[in-house]
């Protein structure tokens, strides 16, 4: 090395001028009248042994130097000395270009953990830690958006999430995974909830990933019943279609016939066109319910919330005389905006409002619904329909949103139906309580 070979060869030089300064100085002692010689002797004995100390000691500091850069953390220390002699200009070159290895190598390190934690940051299942002494932390937004409604780290602190959500965090075992229902600003959710256990600082940490799938599972329902009514109602209309064309045939057939009045011929007719006006009838309640199983299109904008809520109000005095009928509306804040298509939102509040007009005139003599528009949590609207009437059993809740299904002597079976695609389509949810007055109320969260 071109070190070595200058390193040494200085060494040998200092070595052999401190030797002969060191012979002069004993000859200089040996001759009488020779002074000024021991004189200038002693001060070459002494300068070329501190030539020799600086020369083997130099190498030592630039390397000691070299460590506590490294110790410290200082990787912007620098060693190169150019003109320097003796090979310390290769030393500090080559000191140099570890420390430019190290320092890259540290920014490699850092934009790899910026980019993990940015991963996990943004990653849509929610992130918590739990260390060896038991102490939940939050990793991600996804975590901090869901779990916002307690203070606290403990495990006992999560109570609000439901109580079973805090012993799974204890209990849970790694590896492990377990569904259940969750407490959030929007509702109860059903979640998977994973298991894993990493080591940290020495000892084990355990991290709880928690997957909100209740969108997923409605979507799968939803998905499953448009399906299910797709396929019944082409069976359906397949079948009807020539049962429809048969039976306006023998119908006319049947006119060209009785010419002379006969009665048998004229109820057998009058049986053949009620047959076709009730394959009418179905074919056409085919053709309506084929309507749920297109998904809607949503074109989302941002509007205000008063002024929708107003024209909401206006439709509903208008709609069927509803003016006997007191209409309660609020907006919170008033300057609130909504997020959502505007067309679609309508259709689905327009009809709560119409399916609480029903329900509190069946049941009360002074009638009353309540429409109220609201900021929920992270950002979201919450949207409440409220009566006063008899309300929904429990019992019903669930299957008040299946298509077909309905309660009324008139209905459908197809507006609650619908409405929860609507919401789905919003990432949003449905689901009705029991309203203050009680009555039902049915809450939206978009």
């Amino acid at each position: 090395m071109g070190f070595d070979r200058h390193y040494s060869a200085g060494l040998a030089l200092r070595l052999a001028i401190t030797m002969a300064c060191l012979a002069a100085l004993a000859w200089s002692l040996l001759t009488p009248d020779l002074g000024a010689v021991r004189i200038l002797c002693s001060i070459g004995v002494v300068a070329s042994g501190l030539g020799l100390w600086r020369h083997v000691r130099r190498t030592n500091f630039e390397l000691a130097r070299f460590v506590e850069a490294i110790e410290f953390g200082d990787l912007q220390a620098r060693f190169a000395r150019p003109g320097s002699d003796s090979g310390f200009d290769q030393l500090g070159e080559a000191l140099d270009r570890a420390i430019r290895k190290l320092r890259d190598e540290r920014v490699r390190l850092q934009e790899a953990s910026r980019f993990y934690e940015a991963l996990a940051d943004d990653a849509p299942a929610a992130l918590l830690t739990i260390d060896p002494d038991g102490r939940i932390e939050p990793v991600n937004k996804a975590a901090r958006k869901l779990f916002n409604r307690h203070v606290g780290v403990r495990p006992d602190d999560y109570a609000p999430y439901g109580g079973d959500f805090a012993a799974t965090l204890t209990g849970l075992e790694p590896g492990r995974s377990q569904t259940m229902l969750i407490e959030t600003d929007i509702g109860p959710q059903r979640v998977l909830v994973r298991c894993a256990s990493l080591t940290r600082f020495g000892g084990a940490t355990r991290v709880i990933a928690v997957q909100v799938i209740q969108q997923a599972l409605n979507a799968v329902e939803v998905a499953a019943q448009s399906d299910l009514i797709r396929v019944l109602t082409h069976e359906i209309m397949n079948s009807m279609t020539p049962v429809t064309s048969l039976a306006r045939t023998a119908s006319d057939l049947m006119a060209q016939a009785d010419a002379n009045g006969d009665p048998l011929i004229a109820d057998a007719r009058a049986a053949v066109d009620t047959l076709a006006r009730r394959a009418d009838g179905v074919m056409h309640f085919v053709e309506t319910y084929r309507t749920i199983t297109r998904p809607p299109q949503v074109h989302r904008r941002i509007f205000a919330a008063r002024p929708f809520a107003d024209e909401l109000a206006k439709l509903f005095v208008a709609d069927d005389d509803r003016s006997r009928i007191r209409l309660d509306v609020g907006v919170t804040p008033d300057d609130h905006r909504i997020d959502a298509d505007p067309d679609l939102l309508a259709q689905v509040v327009i009809n709560l409002l119409r399916n609480a007009a029903d329900a509190a005139e069946l049941y009360r003599d002074q009638p009353e619904v309540s429409l109220t528009i609201s900021l929920a949590g992270a950002g979201r609207t919450r949207i409440e329909v409220a009566d006063n009437g008899k309300g929904v059993p429990e019992e019903l809740r669930h299957d008040i949103f299946l298509p077909f299904f309905t309660t009324k002597k008139t209905g459908s079976g197809i507006g609650l139906s619908l409405a929860r695609q609507v919401l789905l389509a919003h990432d949003g949810s449905i689901e009705i309580d029991s309203a203050p007055s009680g009555g039902a109320l049915f809450r939206l969260i978009f």
